[in-house]
C-alpha cells in the first residue's frame, strides 16, 4: 500500500558500491579486521576500491556458471566480506542466502536441503572443523573464500576472470535470503525482494539524514548475515558517511578505534550496547561525539540507554529504539534523552512510522486488550518478506488478512504507543512481563551484565544472572532489588559467554531453559 510513494527501483545490492562511489568517490570504510577474500586491501578502503572488489568477485562467480536466479549460500568465518559477497552474488542476478557463522553443521546441512542444491561459499576451517561431509552432495559447487580443501574451488584460483556487466533483476524478484534467529528451533529462510528492502530503507534513511551531518562517521556492529546490515550499509554510504564496520564488540578494541575515528551515529545490537557501558568511563571519550545511538533486534534496558547518553557530549543527543523483526523490518520507534532518566518505562517501544507501517493488538480472549490482558501484536509493512523458502505454508499461517503476527504480546495506550511485554513462547503464568522485571533488575543492580527470566522446571520464574567480572552476587542487594517484584526463584549465576546466543547476540531463552532443566548447576 505504501510502495507507490517509495519508488519502484528497489534496493539494488549488485550496484550499491558503484552508485555510492559515483556520488562520493573519496568516501571510505574503516574495518576492525582484515577481509578474508582480500587480506591485502587493509583496514581502510575507499568506496571505489570496494566497488571494484564486488565487481571482481561477481566475475569469479560468473566464471563458475553462477547465473541469474541461482541460489548461492554463504557460510564462512565471520567478517564484512560476507556482506560484500552478497553484493557480488546479487550483481550476477543470483540470490545470496546468508547463513550465520554461528550455526552448527547439522543446521547448515538442513538449510542447504531446503534451498535445493545451491552453490556454497565457505572456507577451509568450516569444512575441516564444522561442516559435515554431506554438504558436497547438497551443493552444486563448493567455493572457498580462504584455504584449500579436496573437491572445493578456491576463489584465488578464479582470479583474473573476465569482468561481466551487472545483471538487473525485476524489483519484485528475490534479492536476498536471510534466516530468522532460530530461538525456537531450526531457523526459517526469509525471502526479501528489492521492493521490500526499499520499504525498510526509507524510514531508517530519514532518521540518519536528520540525526547527523553528512560526512560524520557512522559505526555499525550488526551481524553480517542479518537483513539490517543491508539497510544500514546502503544508508551510510549513499548519504556520504564514512562507515566504520565492526566485527568484534570488545570494549578495549572498540574504544581504541572510536577514539581515532569518532562516530556521530552508532547502530548495534542491544547486548553490544550493554557491553559498551564500560566505555562511558573511558578517559579518551570514545563515545563523546555520538549524536545518535540506534538499536533494534531485542529489548534495550533503561540503564544502558542512560549510561551511554551520559557518555556523549553532543547537544541534543538521543537514543533511538526500533521495534521490528527480520520478517518485516522496523515497525515502530521512539527516542530517549537524558531527561527520561534511568528508570523510564522500557516496555514502551514507540509508535508506527506514519504512512509506512501499521500496528494493531488482537485480543486473545475476547476481552479488551490492556496492560493486564495483553494481546497478540500484529503489523503491516511493505517491508514484509514474501515467503519462507521451502515453507510457504508456515509463512502463510502468520498472515491474517494482510496483518503479520509478530509472536509478541503487548498493548497500546490511548496515545497509540505500543508496549511490548513478552514473546508468546516466553510467557510465564503469574508474571505480567519478564522483560519489565529484567529492566528493573538492571537499573537496581549495576553489577549485572545480563539477566534473563525463564520458566524453571517447576514453572517458577528463574532469574539467570551474569555479573561484571564474574564476581559473586551481593545477596543483600539482590533481596532488596526483588522485594516488590513478582515471586522469583533464587538466582542462578552463569558466565556470560556460556549463554546460548543467536547471530544478533539475543539469548536463546528456550534453549537456556532446557539447559537449566538438564543441569541446574551454574
Amino acid at each position: 500500500m505504501f510502495l507507490q510513494r517509495i519508488g519502484s527501483k528497489g534496493i539494488r545490492l549488485g550496484t550499491l558500491f558503484d552508485r555510492a562511489a559515483a556520488r562520493h568517490p573519496a568516501n571510505f570504510v574503516v574495518l576492525d579486521h582484515d577481509l578474508d577474500i582480500a587480506p591485502g586491501l587493509g583496514r581502510r578502503a575507499t568506496l571505489t576500491e570496494l566497488a571494484d572488489l564486488v565487481d571482481d568477485f561477481a566475475s569469479r562467480l560468473w566464471s563458475v556458471k553462477v547465473r541469474p536466479g541461482d541460489h548461492v549460500v554463504v557460510h564462512k568465518s565471520d567478517g564484512f566480506d560476507i556482506s560484500l559477497l552478497a553484493c557480488a552474488i546479487a550483481r550476477t542476478g543470483a540470490v545470496p542466502v546468508l547463513l550465520s557463522p554461528k550455526l552448527d553443521g547439522a543446521t547448515v546441512a538442513e538449510l542447504l536441503r531446503r534451498v535445493g542444491r545451491p552453490f556454497l561459499v565457505t572456507d577451509q576451517d568450516k569444512l575441516e572443523h564444522h561442516l559435515p561431509a554431506e554438504v558436497f552432495g547438497l551443493s552444486r559447487t563448493v567455493l572457498l573464500a580462504t584455504g584449500e580443501y579436496p573437491g572445493a574451488t578456491p576463489f584465488p584460483a578464479l582470479a583474473g576472470a573476465p569482468r561481466v556487466p551487472a545483471v538487473s533483476m525485476p524489483v519484485d524478484h528475490p534479492t536476498l535470503i536471510t534466516h530468522t534467529s532460530g530461538t525456537t528451533g531450526v531457523p526459517k529462510l526469509a525471502v526479501h525482494t528489492g521492493l521490500s528492502f526499499q520499504a525498510r530503507y526509507r524510514p531508517q534513511a530519514t532518521v540518519v539524514a536528520a540525526a547527523v551531518r553528512r560526512g560524520e562517521p557512522v559505526a555499525v556492529h550488526v551481524s553480517f548475515v542479518h537483513s539490517r546490515m543491508f539497510t544500514a550499509m546502503p544508508i551510510s554510504i549513499l548519504q556520504g558517511h564514512p562507515l566504520i564496520v565492526l566485527r568484534d564488540d570488545d570494549p578495549r578494541s572498540v574504544g581504541e578505534l572510536f577514539a581515532r575515528v569518532p562516530p556521530g551515529f552508532i547502530e548495534a545490537h542491544p547486548n553490544t550496547f550493554l557491553r559498551w557501558e564500560e566505555l562511558a568511563g573511558d578517559p579518551r571519550g570514545p563515545l563523546a561525539n555520538v549524536k545518535y545511538f540506534s538499536s533494534t533486534f531485542d529489548a534495550i534496558h533503561p540503564r544502558t540507554v542512560n549510561t551511554l547518553l551520559k557518555a556523549s557530549r553532543r547537544k541534543g543527543r538521543r537514543f533511538a529504539q526500533a521495534y521490528g523483526q527480520s520478517e518485516v523490518g522496523p515497525i515502530a520507534a521512539r527516542t530517549y534523552s537524558l531527561k527520561d532518566g534511568s528508570d523510564f518505562n522500557g516496555r514502551c517501544v514507540g509508535v508506527p512510522f506514519w504512512g509506512m507501517t501499521g500496528v494493531r493488538v488482537v485480543s486473545r480472549n475476547g476481552a479488551p486488550v490492556t496492560r493486564d490482558n495483553p494481546g497478540f501484536i500484529e503489523v503491516r509493512s511493505d517491508g514484509r518478506i514474501v515467503t519462507y523458502l521451502g515453507e510457504h505454508e508456515r509463512w502463510h499461517q502468520q498472515v491474517n488478512e494482510g496483518w503479520w503476527r509478530m509472536g509478541d504480546l503487548g498493548y497500546r495506550t490511548r496515545w497509540g504507543c505500543l508496549h511490548l511485554l513478552d514473546r508468546e513462547v516466553d510467557e510465564i503464568p503469574g508474571v505480567q512481563s519478564t522483560l519489565e522485571i529484567e529492566d528493573k533488575l538492571f537499573t537496581r543492580l549495576p553489577e549485572l551484565v545480563e539477566v534473563i527470566i525463564i520458566a524453571g522446571p517447576d514453572g517458577r520464574a528463574v532469574p539467570v544472572v551474569c555479573t561484571r567480572g564474574d564476581r559473586p552476587l551481593d545477596e543483600l542487594a539482590w533481596k532488596s532489588a526483588v522485594v516488590d517484584l513478582p515471586a522469583l526463584a533464587d538466582p542462578v549465576r552463569w558466565r556470560l559467554e556460556d549463554l546460548p546466543q543467536t547471530a544478533t547476540t539475543k539469548i536463546k531463552r528456550l534453549e537456556l531453559a532446557r539447559l537449566l532443566a538438564a543441569d541446574p548447576t551454574p
